[in-house]
């Protein structure tokens, strides 16, 4: 094993161990007794089933991770990478063909090493602690849309930026940066009317007291609503949620269903505010901008260790490639994704704090989003007590907890001011 292969395991090791740390942490922490906060919203069984869940679903994570990190080590070890390589040479297809076939072969055995997994944590985890309502024709009808997607969308452009480092030398890199940005804005903008209702419906909000209180809002905030739907998330499961998707004339606001059932106006129209304040904050433009930035040196960098013998030998490679360089490399930037994936997750929980100020600050009742969240926790069976080093890691929204603190002392500078 050479430097660059020792890079990737140990990697791949160290990473692992430091979340399997972080996960111990926080199921020590979760062992902390009701904050008083929630105290008359959870009883003794609540608190105790979200403990559970938690309990159950950290640890089948590991199981899962362990379970993926051996896989990988057991197909790279023995020289899995090259016998598929060598067998998809066997065809002689040039070589973005090839590369095609390379690429899509491991992530289909990815799938089913997966898969398992995922049907586990449906129909036996999230089935017992009663989230689960997806059916076995809609977990199967899922797959193969999502399999479809993959092949109408994924081929053409894995085949052109396999074509740009192929065929353009030195400026390949960066034509493939352009290609997938350009690729990245359009499934922005067609993905609310073309692929999200695949999986699926989108019915536009109904008249009544909520669409109104929701547009008076909009219009005293000078947000153009061009859409406000309501998801039947409880196709697949109870949990509640609300999103803010697309841009320009496509841009929708979309609730579930299960949400709009589970809270009355004044606390969905102060969740509304807070995906409204995203958008004001521009924190949608900044998360892209961003991706695009990580993917650009990404791809900078890959030029750098296009073909590079040395890669290839520390994963058992008899011949090089473009296709391959694109592999290997993304495991070797495995540590650097780590650490802005950490960064990335600070961001956003200080985006989240500045849409819940937002809120609060905007809408009369904004205060009522801290009882929206309570009650979210409760029917997400949400952990109220992480800790800080696996938030450190994982969260992209804040602690509850800290939520709510902040949208109190918000709500009462409000107060104060007026």
């Amino acid at each position: 094993m050479n430097i660059f292969g020792a890079v990737v395991f140990f990697t791949l090791v160290i990473t692992f161990f430091i979340k399997l740390v972080a996960d111990l942490l926080n199921l020590k922490a979760s062992a902390a007794g009701l904050p008083d906060e929630f105290k008359g919203l959870f009883d003794d069984d609540a608190y105790r089933k979200s403990r559970d869940y938690l309990r159950a679903t950290t640890l089948f994570s590991l199981f899962s991770a362990a379970f993926d990190l051996l896989v990988l080590l057991a197909f790279w070890f023995p020289g899995g990478f090259n016998l598929l390589d060598q067998f998809l040479r066997g065809f002689g297809f040039n070589p973005v063909v090839s590369g095609v076939l390379y690429i899509g072969s491991l992530l289909l055995m990815q799938s089913v090493v997966d898969l398992p997994f995922t049907l586990c944590r449906t129909f036996v985890i999230e089935e017992k602690f009663g989230f689960n309502k997806t059916t076995p024709a809609v977990f199967v009808a899922d797959i193969f849309k999502t399999l479809f997607l993959a092949i109408l969308l994924g081929t053409p452009v894995l085949a052109a930026v396999l074509w740009f480092f192929e065929a353009t030398g030195p400026i390949g890199w960066l034509l493939a940066w352009g290609g997938i940005t350009l690729f990245s804005l359009l499934i922005q903008y067609v993905a609310p009317t073309w692929i999200m209702p695949l999986f699926n419906k989108f019915v536009p909000l109904e008249e009544g007291e909520l669409k109104h209180s929701i547009m008076d809002y909009a219009e005293e905030v000078s947000f153009p609503l061009t859409g406000i739907y309501v998801l039947d998330g409880s196709k697949r499961s109870s949990k509640a949620n609300a999103f803010f998707t697309g841009f320009g004339k496509r841009k929708r606001i979309a609730l579930f269903d299960t949400l709009i059932a589970a809270h009355p106006v004044q606390e969905l129209v102060a969740v509304l505010a807070h995906e409204i304040g995203h958008f004001k904050k521009k924190h949608i433009i900044v998360n892209m901008m961003l991706s695009l930035i990580n993917l650009g040196v990404l791809f900078f960098l890959l030029s750098l260790f296009m073909n590079n013998r040395l890669l290839f030998d520390a994963f058992l490679m008899k011949d090089i490639s473009v296709y391959g360089s694109l592999i290997f490399f993304s495991l070797l930037y495995s540590p650097v994704e780590f650490i802005l994936s950490v960064l990335m997750q600070a961001l956003s929980r200080k985006h989240e704090f500045e849409a819940d100020h937002y809120a609060v600050t905007t809408f009369a009742g904004g205060a009522s989003l801290a009882d929206a969240l309570k009650k979210l926790s409760l029917s997400n069976l949400s952990n109220l007590t992480p800790h800080p080093f696996y938030v450190f890691l994982n969260y992209s929204h804040p602690p509850v907890m800290q939520r709510i603190i902040r949208i109190r002392e918000h709500s009462a500078g409000c107060h104060a001011k007026s």
